[in-house]
């Protein structure tokens, strides 16, 4: 998106979008353009659906309840969808909200909740968690927002993968794993879909782990010698992922 256009609020809406649309805002984002940032008649905004690029508007009707935004010019165009699943173990809010943010704006395309022996939280909050990959995806101009999909069980996860997933491989973040740079191990995997699982802060019970390592999909890493947070790892082991085989190259 043209630097010009950086400082513009960025809402993201359901709405399609093309050249001379009106699109009408709900209340909150409403509020937000008229009552928090107290844009007027002809001021400018961009937004974008995840599937139309992001486009240019500007306001015709600043009522509280219902702003509506006139669709001016494409400045963006729709990238390549995505296709890196991330799956890790709930975390508590604050931290929560840092992985989904991250996790956004690192290029995943779908954010799943991994139920695991040592998790946690036992109560997943999935809007507040869409909440925060939207707002982190206004915030960064992605234009790609990520699906977020509810919870599982990692023996359901693991049952499933080979029906849901197809050949795509499951990169695991194991502190047990060799050590050695993962570098190598992903970028002879590279041509395939990934996903990562990132677990809890306790780790992997050792049966979890048992059972991970015994599936043919499940590729463990090392992510170095020391011991990391887990929404650490999650950053550190998508940074790889994507400055190896992904959008980073």
């Amino acid at each position: 998106m043209p630097r010009t256009h950086a400082s513009l609020p960025r809402l993201f809406v359901e709405h399609p979008l093309g050249e001379g649309m009106a699109v009408s805002l709900g209340r909150d984002q409403s509020l937000y353009l008229a009552s928090v940032l107290r844009k007027q008649i002809g001021d400018e905004v961009v937004l974008f659906n995840g599937r139309d690029g992001a486009w240019l508007g500007r306001l015709t009707s600043t009522a509280k309840k219902s702003v509506v935004i006139e669709l001016a010019e494409q400045i963006a165009p729709q990238p390549p969808a995505a296709n890196l699943w991330y799956g890790f173990a709930p975390l508590k809010a604050a931290r929560l909200d840092y992985v989904i943010q991250k996790a956004t704006e690192m290029g995943v395309s779908t954010i799943q909740p991994v139920i695991t022996r040592f998790t946690q939280v036992s109560r997943i909050q999935l809007d507040r968690m869409r909440a925060n990959a939207i707002e982190a995806a206004e915030q960064c101009e992605v234009l790609n927002v990520p699906e977020v999909v509810a919870e599982i069980s990692l023996e359901k996860l693991l049952a499933q993968w080979p029906e849901l997933q197809g050949d795509r491989l499951l990169i695991v973040a194991d502190e047990a794993a060799p050590s050695g740079s993962p570098i190598g191990h992903i970028a002879a995997i590279a041509g395939r879909p990934l996903g990562l699982l990132v677990g809890p802060e306790g780790g992997f019970s050792d049966d979890e782990r048992a059972l991970l390592l015994g599936q043919p999909f499940v590729v463990p890493i090392s992510l170095g010698p020391r011991i990391l947070r887990a929404d650490t790892a999650a950053v550190a082991a998508l940074a790889v992922i994507q400055s190896i085989i992904g959008d980073w190259r």
